[in-house]
């Protein structure tokens, strides 16, 4: 039997997956750490912290599972995206830690950006507007800001090439962690853009130059990586690419015009397109498959899940005393009560922004709202609105592509074992939902990525390992109601949002 491994490097902790040739999962192990946070709106973490864990990660995999280490025939990394990415000297080591996804301190540099040289150039080269979640403007920002780093760098690299890196010596970097640095990657070429990096002064050199598919072999493992891992020398390191970009792939996606939202904490929601897709406001970036042909057109909310739990933590701390006492878990409570209220939660809309907005909204003064209380509204009322309001903001994700090309929605993450959730998505989109059987994390799509890349495995074979659910349909009278309320949460952002500026600033 032959084996292959998927190591997928987070915000907050690493994990590796070994499986066999045929889906089955055989050992796992996670290596957690904490973001560095040393000013508000910042958010950074050494990479050698990501190196070690995912080392660490490995190794103990490798361990637990028992398997012959010759039998192992390769490993895929993904990671998270690393916003500006490592900042290397001309000895590859790292000058200052890595400006992550949420870091939000470039809000000069993206006002810069949209002066100097306009949103329509950006959207007609990269595909990608101005904003400090993009990588590009963090980097300005390092250069405006630390000259004498920005002296010392040669090199930026995301946090999943820099461990290959450290892994084979090769230095390289997958479409998808390109793409998403955002206004210095040409989508139409699929290469850096001359243009736009001499228009920002960031060098050519200080971008990869080699840049692969996410199935290509990157180079083999070092010898004595190998023998520290319990691995063979040379076994095939596959490019990998962006953790959300993985979990599509984990969830069986290789063709053009399927819609997923992966939904936990955040929400990852994307639709698969090798056509041009005239959306406003989305992150675009080549996707994991096929990487010069198919796009990733992606919305992300700030927080999805994170709000639902914050309700249960702060709101219902009788239920979660309970479940802890050994009784009902808390949101089983939750879910049956609200299960049992209409449409709309009799009046009641959430907006879900409690940590700012990001694509399609791009507003990190959005605030979290609830409307249309009143005296006869009960804590179940409030469960399901918020239950709604993450359909809602998935809805708005899903028109913001300005265009849909599928017949149903991929639905993925802890939302799915909702099943007043799950009804809730269909009954506001007003498309069908299905889910896949079996939990997908990113590392899944990094199994499979190495499958490919290492020719064990065709895209044919891995598609069958995710099993989908039986779809979910909408229920056309709750569609109808729900496309009223949906409406009052489009008006109330735009209704408050200077208010909701003026109070950040208070």
């Amino acid at each position: 039997m032959n084996y292959l491994l998927g190591t997928d490097i987070g915000t907050s902790g690493t994990k590796t997956i070994l499986m066999d040739t045929e889906g089955k999962l055989i050992a796992q192990n996670l290596q957690e750490y904490d973001v560095l946070t040393p000013k508000p709106l910042w958010a950074e973490q050494w990479p050698d912290v990501w190196a070690d864990a995912a080392l660490a990660s490995i190794k103990n995999t490798v361990a637990e599972s028992g398997v012959n280490p010759r039998d192992i025939r390769g490993i895929a990394v993904s990671g998270l995206y690393g916003g500006s990415g490592i900042p290397l000297d001309e000895r590859m080591n790292p000058v200052r830690p890595c400006m992550i996804w949420m870091d939000r301190r470039a809000d000069e540099e993206t006002s810069w950006v949209l002066e100097k040289i306009g949103e329509e150039k950006l959207l007609e080269i990269t595909h990608n507007g101005a904003d400090p979640y993009y990588g590009y403007t963090k980097i300005l920002w390092m250069k405006n800001h630390e000259p004498e780093n920005w002296e010392k760098t040669k090199l930026f690299l995301p946090p999943n090439d820099y461990v290959i890196y450290k892994m084979t010596g090769e230095i390289a970097i997958d479409y998808s962690s390109a793409g998403n640095i955002g206004g210095i990657f040409d989508m139409n070429r699929r290469e850096w853009s001359e243009e736009m990096m001499e228009a920002m002064g960031i060098p050519m050199s200080m971008m990869p130059q080699k840049i692969v598919e996410s199935t290509d072999i990157v180079g083999g493992l070092k010898k004595e990586l190998a023998m520290e891992l319990g691995l063979w020398e040379g076994m095939p390191v596959i490019a990998g690419g962006i953790d959300c970009g993985a979990a599509n792939i984990g969830l069986g996606v290789f063709d053009s015009g399927i819609y997923a939202a992966a939904i936990g904490t955040s929400m990852c929601a994307a639709l698969i397109s090798d056509k041009p897709v005239k959306g406003k406001g989305l992150i675009v970036w080549p996707y994991l498959y096929d990487a010069k042909k198919l796009s990733y057109y992606f919305a992300g909310g700030a927080t999805a899940g994170a709000i639902v739990k914050w309700f249960r933590n702060t709101i219902c701390q009788f239920e979660a005393e309970v479940e802890k006492a050994g009784g009902p878990k808390a949101y089983d409570v939750l879910n049956a009560e609200a299960e049992k209220l209409p449409a709309g939660s009799e009046g009641l809309v959430v907006l879900p922004y409690f940590m700012g907005e990001r694509s399609p909204v791009w507003d990190s003064d959005a605030k979290g709202t609830i409307l249309g209380l009143s005296l006869t509204h009960t804590k179940a009322h409030l469960y399901r609105a918020f239950l709604e309001a993450v359909a809602y903001s998935l809805r708005n994700a899903m028109e913001a592509t300005g265009e849909y090309l599928g017949e149903y929605i991929l639905l993925a993450g802890g939302v799915t074992k909702s099943k007043v959730w799950r009804q809730i998505f269909a009954d506001v989109t007003g498309y069908p939902v299905v889910c896949p059987i079996y939990d997908v994390e990113a590392n899944m799509g990094d199994v499979m990525l190495a499958g490919i890349g290492t020719g064990l495995l065709t895209y044919e074979q891995v598609k069958k390992w995710q099993v989908l659910d039986e779809k979910i349909m909408p229920d056309q009278q709750n569609h109808e109601k729900y496309n009223a309320y949906y409406g009052v949460y489009q008006s109330i952002y735009e209704n408050l949002k200077e208010d909701m500026k003026k109070l950040s600033k208070i």
